[in-house]
């Protein structure tokens, strides 16, 4: 189990400009790792009110229970490994373990019980070190709907957050206001919460 911060930029991108990134950097399609999260929260969203979100990644056959929170900068993330077996009884019986996420999720006042299933999004990415961070680059699918993204994670915000903007001018790609993954989520499949 583990805690840290998150800082990252993200901009949303065409097929085409995603297409000349991949091409930019070299990457092939072994470089390409697919992964899926699968989000949870509870039916009137009380996660995603206080900012909140709550995962499971699922790559390479392991599997993290990441819960997101908002920081003073960046996202404060709370992680636990899971078996397969835990893995299942989330996503199937909305069954979780003991632990550190457990005790984050009941100090905002939620009972871990009324945790459901929403859904899975799927990811082909590519990461790799850039600069002072890792610049990543994700093909993502939901709820019949792909799109494209480049993020840049980083441990300072403000050196991160230049190299990103001259990253984005270098390749001509426009700024884009671009939600996170699980908001983008939710926003295709209950519109009403949003």
């Amino acid at each position: 189990m583990s805690e840290t911060i998150e800082i990252e930029f993200k901009n949303l991108l065409t097929k085409v400009e995603y297409e000349n990134l991949l091409k930019t950097f070299n990457v092939e399609g072994k470089d390409i790792v697919k992964q899926s999260n699968h989000y949870f929260d509870t039916p009137d969203f009380a996660l995603k009110n206080l900012g909140s979100a709550l995962r499971i990644r699922e790559k390479n056959n392991r599997f993290e229970l990441t819960l997101k929170q908002p920081a003073a900068v960046g996202l404060l993330e709370t992680t636990q490994q899971l078996s397969t077996i835990e893995f299942k009884a989330a996503t199937q019986h909305q069954i979780f373990p003991k632990g550190i996420v457990q005790e984050r999720i009941e100090q905002l006042k939620i009972a871990f019980n009324t945790i459901v299933y929403f859904g899975s999004l799927t990811t082909k990415r590519a990461e790799f070190p850039y600069k002072e961070g890792l610049l990543v680059l994700d093909h993502s699918f939901y709820l019949k709907k792909e799109d494209y993204e480049v993020e840049y994670e980083v441990e300072d915000f403000q050196t991160g957050q230049l190299v990103f903007q001259e990253l984005l001018k270098q390749y001509d790609i426009p700024i884009r206001k671009t939600q996170n993954k699980i908001a983008r989520f939710y926003q295709q499949n209950y519109k009403r919460f949003i």
